[in-house]
């Protein structure tokens, strides 16, 4: 797993940084109102270009965290992430980790 953004709740969102090896951004996570059932809950956006939706979801444990997908034309396959809070720490960490292809 790798910590590749941290995050601050703001307004209707979160509002931080995500940093890579290719990519260093201010971005924003705004809430939206879902178009359909499968429709995210948030777009991801870095000024007004929009690269990234996450989704609401709920761990076995109960705790609440966005599932997100971040997608540029410039990266070789999307990046899926998790927006999670983490014990004694006041920013939300995105976290990202390579799928097992067993």
């Amino acid at each position: 797993m790798a910590n590749i953004g941290s995050f601050t709740a703001s307004g209707n969102g979160f509002s931080g940084t995500i940093k890579t090896l290719n990519l260093n951004v201010k971005a924003s996570i705004r809430a939206v109102e879902r178009a359909s059932e499968k429709g995210p809950d948030f777009r991801i956006l870095s000024g007004n270009v929009e690269f990234g939706a996450a989704w609401k979801k709920k761990s076995t444990e109960g705790r609440e965290y966005l599932s997100v997908k971040l997608d540029d034309p410039s990266f070789p396959a999307p990046i899926y992430a998790t927006l999670i809070e983490v014990e004694n720490e006041s920013d939300l960490s995105l976290i990202w980790s390579r799928p097992n292809r067993d």
